[in-house]
């Protein structure tokens, strides 16, 4: 099947593109320090979260079976990352929290981010900058709805 220049020129494809390369521009920035994209995730949802989050909160965030994550959270222990203990009000459930050392990591990567970000939009205006969040945002809602239908 031959792909001609108008089939590169629809949304799908295009925005699969970008979603491919920027993917791929974050993995190789936080590649250099060690970690895993899912590792990189979990600090950063870490860190949203003020520092600490329940593991069942963080399984559901990551989409993940609680063996993977496990896995996940087992590396970023083994590092010094995040700790693990028990809640006080609940033996079962599990919190996980930043270590300082995981906050460092996670400022890395929020650096690393914004470079992609950065690179990404280079040469817009912020007017540009603005539209393009905008429409994203409403994409991404249109397809939530659809999703739910």
């Amino acid at each position: 099947m031959v792909c001609d220049e108008q089939d590169k020129k629809r949304l799908g494809p295009m925005m699969a593109r970008v979603s491919q390369l920027a993917k791929t521009c974050m993995d190789v920035r936080v590649s250099r320090y060690g970690v895993t994209p899912a590792q990189t995730h979990v600090l950063l949802y870490l860190h949203h979260c003020g520092g600490q989050a329940p593991q069942c909160d963080l399984t559901r965030f990551m989409r993940v079976k609680p063996s993977t994550a496990n896995g996940v959270l087992d590396r970023l222990e083994e590092k010094g990352f995040i700790q693990r203990s028990v809640s006080g009000s609940d033996a079962r459930r599990r919190l996980i929290t930043l270590t300082p050392k995981g906050a460092e990591q996670q400022a890395l990567f929020q650096k690393s981010f914004l470079e992609v970000e950065q690179t990404m939009t280079r040469g817009f205006t912020p007017e540009e900058k603005t539209l393009l969040t905008a429409l994203l945002e409403r994409t991404i809602q249109n397809l939530e709805e659809d999703r739910a239908t």
